[in-house]
């Protein structure tokens, strides 16, 4: 197996297509944002009970998943953990989690690899 495919598992490679999903759905309606001059920010606070309450539960889960992110990479020995949140601020958390994920199950996979070998 070619070096560059290895450890990609199934699971792996669903999450890596959720994180590009996550990726190319936001940012089109990001665009649209910009493109329209809309208040972002604004928008996401004051559009309804309805935005608010996608807004606030995103939130949570965000918060939450980035905890994970950093307790599961130290857990693992994953270096530069603290990327993928900062990059949730530049792109997406709907990007950035699933990459963790996909990135997290290739290490499970080699860890589990070096232990069949050992």
């Amino acid at each position: 197996m070619s070096e560059l495919r290895r450890h990609w598992t199934p699971t792996a490679v669903a999450f890596l297509v959720l994180a590009v999903a996550g990726l190319v759905g936001t940012w089109i309606f990001n665009a649209f944002a910009i493109v329209q001059m809309r208040d972002f920010v604004g928008d996401l606070v004051s559009s309804g009970p309805a935005v608010s309450s996608i807004t606030v539960d995103l939130l949570v889960v965000a918060i939450a998943g980035s905890i994970f992110i950093i307790v599961e990479a130290r857990r693992l020995g994953m270096r530069f953990a603290w990327l993928y949140i900062v990059l949730s601020g530049i792109t997406a958390f709907a990007f950035t989690f699933p990459l963790f994920l996909a990135m997290r199950q290739r290490r499970l996979s080699a860890r589990a690899d070096q232990r069949g070998t050992s």
